[in-house]
């Protein structure tokens, strides 16, 4: 039994091929338009933090905490870290905003957080610029 061929081309296209060509074009709009979602997200978490901060030693005591941070921001930026302190049993006993508005990329200070009740730890919430 043998099956009749059509001329190519001279029906128009089959409804498997223009669902294919619909398919590629929504799955190239979709791409893209993903592309450029992750692009934009990346730019804002990498190129808009100007202030960053880390912990480099802390002393307790029975009412406060002294930290030493270790500051790099922008030189013309200005922005605050939050630092929090908890208890042995993992109550958090003080939190605090602490203010660089110094005209310097690097900034080595030793801030101190008072506590409500003897801090066991001191950690680094995050830094913003303002």
């Amino acid at each position: 039994m043998s099956t009749v061929q059509l001329p190519e081309g001279r029906y128009g296209r089959s409804e498997d091929q223009r669902a294919d060509r619909m398919l590629k074009i929504v799955g190239s709009v979709l791409g893209a338009a993903l592309l450029a979602l992750v692009g934009w997200f990346a730019y804002h978490y990498v190129g808009g933090t100007k202030i960053s901060a880390e912990v480099i030693t802390f002393e307790t005591g029975d009412t406060e905490v002294k930290v030493q941070l270790e500051v790099r921001k922008d030189a013309d930026a200005s922005g605050y870290c939050t630092v929090r302190s908890q208890a042995e049993n993992g109550a958090e006993v003080g939190r605090a905003d602490f203010r660089f508005d110094q005209n310097a990329s690097r900034i080595d200070e030793v801030v101190t957080l008072r506590t409500t009740s003897r801090g066991t730890t001191a950690e680094l919430l995050g830094c913003r610029a303002d």
